[in-house]
């Protein structure tokens, strides 16, 4: 943490990209805790599948504006390409995503339905707790992998 604190300070380029890739992050989370909910709580389609939907779309959101505002000078390079790389980067978060869905919710359902919580709400409030958990454990990895594969060609303080 010590080494990303000194490099933001020497580089407030790269901080700033780091609070936009964080903005853009947070509207992903909208899509993505949107879509989660909606599927898994309306359609009633398993909350893994709904995550693995909701991810998709999330991500999809997050390299279009990562592209256009966090890294306008990305535009310079071919777009699928890019899209391709940015989307396998991010799917590889899946593997810290996908366990932490189908193992966190029980025991936070649990805990929620001892305290004396509705089910239904308890179901709501454990899913959320595991999706925000992945979500935040993913945001650093994904940052960190793309800024130095997906646009590597941009210059540290260009």
């Amino acid at each position: 943490m010590a080494r990303i604190i000194t490099f933001a300070k020497r580089n407030r380029q790269e901080a700033k990209r780091f609070l936009k890739f964080m903005f853009v992050g947070a509207m992903g989370a909208v899509v993505d805790f949107g879509v989660l909910n909606l599927l898994a709580h309306v359609f009633d389609v398993p909350v893994t599948i709904a995550g693995v939907i909701s991810f998709s779309l999330a991500v999809t959101s997050n390299f279009i504006w990562n592209r256009y505002w966090t890294y306008p000078e990305s535009r310079n390079f071919p777009l699928l390409p890019q899209y391709v790389q940015f989307f396998v980067i991010n799917a590889t978060a899946l593997l810290i995503r996908v366990p932490i869905l189908a193992l966190v919710p029980g025991p936070v359902i649990s805990f929620f339905e001892s305290l004396g919580v509705a089910p239904a709400t308890a179901e709501v409030l454990g899913n959320n707790f595991a999706l925000a958990l992945a979500v935040g454990i993913a945001m650093f990895w994904n940052f960190f992998v793309n800024r130095f594969i997906t646009y590597r060609h941009i210059k540290v303080g260009q």
